[in-house]
């Protein structure tokens, strides 16, 4: 896809939806997916070369700072910063999915607030613009769950788009590292 450079809209609606209802936070989960089946169906990085909202923000952002942007660093590039991103998306990823189930089997109450970087409750309450009457306690902390990953995630992206070149978490990004993984292992 040549034509991306207004994706970046996608991702300021994402957001901008968690303020109308914090469900639509779901809708996530296909950035998560969708890179997965084009992967599979082309054995390509189609999403990362040209489908990725978050890398159209990120180009965006970063021309704001180009003149004055660092060259990413060797370890960002050579592998051990992608591991520790894969490691660190593994770990939220479990936190998620295992607190919902507690808080789906009555065993803790719904956390519904932001974090950054999974512990850090941020000082501010989500207005809900648009209330869903009669959703599952579960639905709604997996919703800002998955919303404060995917925050947490865009600002360390755009903080390095801005010091470093613009797309500089995209060497670091989990979606990025197991795509890669995947091709260079089903050659």
């Amino acid at each position: 896809m040549k034509n991306n450079q207004f994706l970046f809209l996608l991702v300021l609606t994402y957001f901008a939806l968690g303020f109308v209802n914090i469900h639509f936070a779901i809708l996530g989960l296909v950035c998560m997916t969708l890179p997965f089946i084009l992967l599979f169906r082309n054995r390509k990085k189609n999403w990362c070369q040209g489908y990725c909202p978050r890398a159209s923000l990120l180009n965006t952002t970063g021309k704001l700072t180009s003149k004055f942007s660092l060259k990413t660093p060797a370890f960002f590039i050579q592998g051990k910063m992608k591991w520790i991103m894969i490691i660190y998306f593994g770990i939220s990823l479990i936190f998620i999915t295992m607190s919902t189930v507690r808080v789906g089997l009555g065993f803790s109450p719904a956390l519904e607030y932001l974090r950054f970087l999974i512990v850090i409750p941020l000082p501010f309450e989500m207005p809900q613009l648009i209330i869903f009457e009669r959703l599952p306690v579960w639905l709604t902390h997996l919703s800002y769950r998955f919303y404060s990953m995917m925050l947490t995630t865009t600002f360390i992206g755009v903080i390095l788009s801005l010091v470093y070149k613009p797309r500089t978490w995209c060497t670091i990004c989990p979606i990025s590292t197991i795509s890669g993984a995947y091709i260079k292992y089903t050659r």
